[in-house]
This record gives structure tokens, C-alpha cells and sequence, in this order.
């Protein structure tokens, strides 16, 4: 039975459950429960504080879990990402006193207060500096004004937090982090055919059903090859023939995120009936 790890609060919980339900899986109706087993799929879920998820893959305790990139850097576990599940992003970065650092070489021989020492050391010694480290769980935003630190390392969404401790960032972003799919490092190669095989494919289909949407138009036959140009789905769009032998049918995937665009240029080419579908779910 697979054995798969999920976050059980925090940011991460919600969405990662939600990409599971919709995987095909069965998750917990209580958020008081630890452990659900799905035997339809062949699957036990564990739900475990974020932090720790990337510590339990690493040692095999689980066989896969969903976390933070930026978790599973700094827990330093024998564990590797699988795959992006494109929630959660977040960009991790340094700041300090607005004004006063603007490289990463500035943080040589200063104390860095951050929730993630690991993820930070591993930054630091890459870029050739030396600095104290100093770890804080929870908000480390106070830690300057606290005079606890000089620099701060953390999660910075729209920099608010920082403005109103007179901080700003500076230097070139520490890691962009998302949702990861990870496993153990010592496990051979992901095979099609395993339980992190198809759960990695399951998950596969619910991104790019997220992504994707189907859009289904009528087209002058004249005009397809300037139609499939404009909508040249994954491989090649389907075309077919319709009663009038002057118009085709074609059917392609496009991003959701250009949907309205791409009508627009198939209107203008000279394309009708123009409509669009959301994927349910795929493989590909």
C-alpha cells in the first residue's frame, strides 16, 4: 500500500487535499484525523505537519508527500522533488533596514534571523559569505527591530509586513518555492507502473487539467492551416470534415490563461461556433 504524506494545516493542506480529491483519492472529512486509508486506490494518507513531511520521505517512513520546495530544502532529508503542483508560491528572500544592504556579499559577518537556518546556510555558503545564522520559529519580521539580527531570510508575498518594519529586500531572490511531489532520493527512478508512478500521473492530469481547456470551432477549410497556427494544441489539433465539404471541425487544447485572446484571433480569421470546454481530467 502507498503511503503518501500530506500537510495538515498551513497554507499547503487545503490546496494539496483539494488536488487529491480531484486526483481520484479519497481524503478526510475530520480534520482531526491522522490517518485515512483508501484501499480502492491502494493508498494510506498521512497527515503530518509540513516541516516534517520532507523528514519522513527522506528516511522511507512514507513512501511520497506534498510540501514546500523551500521545506524540503531546508530539512536537508534524503528526499527529492517529483514534480511542481503549480499552488503554493511563494519567493524567499533577504531584507534588512531599507537602505542599508544590497547584495548578499553585504550579509558577511552579520547575524541572519530566519525560520529556515538550513535553507539560508546552504544559500549563503553557495554565494562564499560567512554569517550567523539565527533561527526563529514563527515571524522573524520583528528580529532587527528586536535586535536580534541584521538581515532577515523569509517568505515575501507582497512586502507590507516588511514596509511597516522600515525593512526592504535586497539581492537576487534566495528561491522561488510551490507545492512539490517528493520521494526518496534512494528510490530508483520513478517507474509508470508503481504507486508513485501513478500517483505522479495522476497529479500530472490534474495540473494540466487546470491549465488546459478544450476549444471546439468551425473553420473555412481555406483557413485551417491559419487556424491550427493560432490553436496548435499539444501535438496537432483534430480536424474534421462536416456536411458542408467548405468548413471543418477542429478541436485543440489551449491555455486557459489565453482562452479569450485566442477566440478573439479565430473570430477575426474567420472561424464560428467557437466554444469552450474544461477538462475534468486527463492523461497525456
Amino acid at each position: 500500500m502507498l503511503r503518501i504524506a500530506v500537510p495538515n494545516k498551513g497554507s499547503l493542506s487545503e490546496s494539496a487535499a483539494e488536488m487529491l480529491r480531484e486526483a481520484g483519492y479519497s481524503i478526510r472529512r475530520d480534520p482531526k484525523e491522522l490517518v485515512v486509508a483508501d484501499p480502492a486506490n491502494d493508498v494510506e494518507l498521512f497527515y503530518l505537519r509540513p516541516r516534517d513531511i520532507a523528514i519522513y520521505v527522506g528516511s522511507g517512513t512514507v513512501d511520497a508527500g506534498i510540501t514546500g520546495r523551500d521545506l524540503l530544502l531546508d530539512s536537508g532529508s534524503d528526499a527529492v522533488e517529483v514534480m511542481a503542483l503549480g499552488f503554493g508560491r511563494s519567493t524567499f528572500r533577504y531584507a534588512a533596514r531599507a537602505g542599508e544592504l544590497h547584495e548578499v556579499r553585504d550579509i558577511a559577518g552579520k547575524r541572519v534571523a530566519t525560520s529556515y537556518p538550513g535553507l539560508v546556510r546552504s544559500h549563503l555558503a553557495a554565494a562564499g559569505v560567512e554569517a550567523t545564522v539565527v533561527r526563529l520559529d514563527g515571524a522573524v519580521e520583528t528580529a532587527i527591530t528586536l535586535g536580534v539580527a541584521d538581515v532577515i531570510a523569509d517568505v515575501v508575498e507582497t512586502g507590507a509586513t516588511l514596509r511597516s518594519q522600515g525593512l526592504a529586500v535586497f539581492g537576487e531572490p534566495i528561491l522561488s518555492s510551490e507545492a512539490v511531489l517528493i520521494r526518496r532520493a534512494e528510490v530508483a527512478e520513478v517507474a509508470e507502473d508503481n504507486g508513485v508512478g501513478v500517483l505522479r500521473r495522476r497529479l500530472l492530469g490534474v495540473v494540466t487539467a487546470r491549465t488546459y481547456v478544450i476549444m471546439d470551432y468551425d473553420v473555412p477549410a481555406t483557413l485551417i492551416d491559419q487556424a491550427c497556427a493560432v490553436t496548435p494544441g499539444l501535438e496537432s489539433p483534430t480536424v474534421s470534415p462536416l456536411k458542408d465539404p467548405a468548413w471543418v471541425a477542429v478541436r485543440a487544447m489551449v491555455p486557459r490563461s489565453s482562452t479569450n485572446r485566442v477566440m478573439d484571433e479565430l473570430y477575426d480569421l474567420g472561424a464560428r461556433g467557437i466554444l469552450v470546454t474544461d477538462i475534468a481530467a486527463c492523461r497525456l
